[in-house]
């Protein structure tokens, strides 16, 4: 039964019966990572390259990045590729690995989720202590953790799914590899593995929940206590971006895990299932973009960058001609 497990294939769920409705979608989702890829390593770049942006805030900001454009790599190539070549099949070992990445990207994300509310709970509440609180050390130690956990549970949950056995239907209510719709097709009756796994997650997700409201209740009693409109406004403008992320991301992966998986995916099964894992890592370059100054003046300051270099160096092939 074991070796018969590891040599099937499952069948993924298209959105679209058509040929032409899935080259459609296969497109459509082409976009999507484009945006979601591009937007996000723009950003981890910029971080990366500009001093200005070396603080802690846009330290987790860019590590929320990497790990968007990780989690929409997992999920969505392999949808593209199925929809050109109107395929939906995943090998057993491609759904435990797209399983444990998934895990890993998602249980990371959420807690630099909460890093990121702590700090902005220290830059609001405790500006004076803010470099000493959130110094290099402890932004270190909060990335590595992590990572460890998402780790962590990645090898609970693949080591639970090994464990599983599928003798009947290869069919899988979702376009990639979770945990409620292997245990949907899974004969198996017990499953003690990922059950334990299940419950450690909940507890893991509601510490990182509470955590969260507990810094954004001190966050905006802070903040409306502020005799400055425009500080308010600028606090504000920080803040409820974060808030936008975090609740969409919370809500729609506790509704696509603890919701029944039906036999057939609904529409708004569907919708709940891009919801939770492409729109968090293709919304997220915007959100954090598009109303951040520094983001933006970075951004000028690395195309005015390329510009200059592309100058000089047809200037330097001018000048080589000239002296040929």
């Amino acid at each position: 039964m074991a070796n018969l497990t590891l040599e099937m294939d499952f069948f993924l769920t298209q959105f679209a019966d058509s040929k032409e409705l899935q080259v459609f979608q296969g497109f459509l989702f082409l976009l999507i990572y484009l945006e979601a890829l591009m937007g996000n390593l723009l950003i981890f770049i910029l971080v990366t390259v500009d001093q200005c942006l070396h603080t802690p805030m846009y330290f987790f900001l860019k590590n929320l990045s990497f790990l968007d454009a990780g989690l929409i790599s997992v999920t969505v190539p392999n949808l593209i590729l199925n929809s050109f070549t109107h395929r939906s099949i995943i090998s057993f070992p491609g759904c435990i690995c797209q399983l444990f990445f998934v895990i890993h990207f998602v249980s990371s994300e959420l807690f630099i989720l909460t890093a990121m509310s702590y700090d902005r709970y220290v830059a609001i509440c405790h500006p004076l202590r803010y470099n000493v609180i959130l110094n290099r050390g402890v932004c270190l130690q909060m990335v590595a953790t992590s990572w460890m956990f998402g780790s962590l549970f990645g090898v609970l949950y693949s080591a639970g799914t090994f464990s599983l056995f599928f003798c009947g239907s290869r069919k899988l209510p979702q376009f990639f590899c979770d945990v409620p719709s292997l245990l949907k097709i899974s004969c198996s009756k017990v499953h003690i593995t990922i059950d334990v796994s299940v419950a450690i997650a909940i507890v893991w997700g509601l510490f990182c929940l509470v955590c969260i409201g507990i810094s954004y209740v001190c966050i905006f009693s802070t903040v409306l206590r502020m005799p400055s409109l425009q500080g308010r406004s600028k606090a504000f403008s920080t803040c409820v971006p974060h808030l936008i992320v975090v609740v969409t991301f919370l809500v729609t992966g506790a509704i696509a895990y603890l919701k029944p998986v039906p036999d057939l995916p609904y529409l708004e099964d569907v919708l709940v299932s891009i919801f939770y894992s492409v729109m968090p890592p293709s919304l997220n370059p915007i959100i954090y973009s598009l109303r951040n100054k520094e983001i933006k003046v970075s951004m000028q300051k690395l195309l005015w960058k390329l510009h200059h270099y592309k100058c000089y160096g047809e200037n330097n092939r001018l000048v080589s001609r000239k002296a040929g």
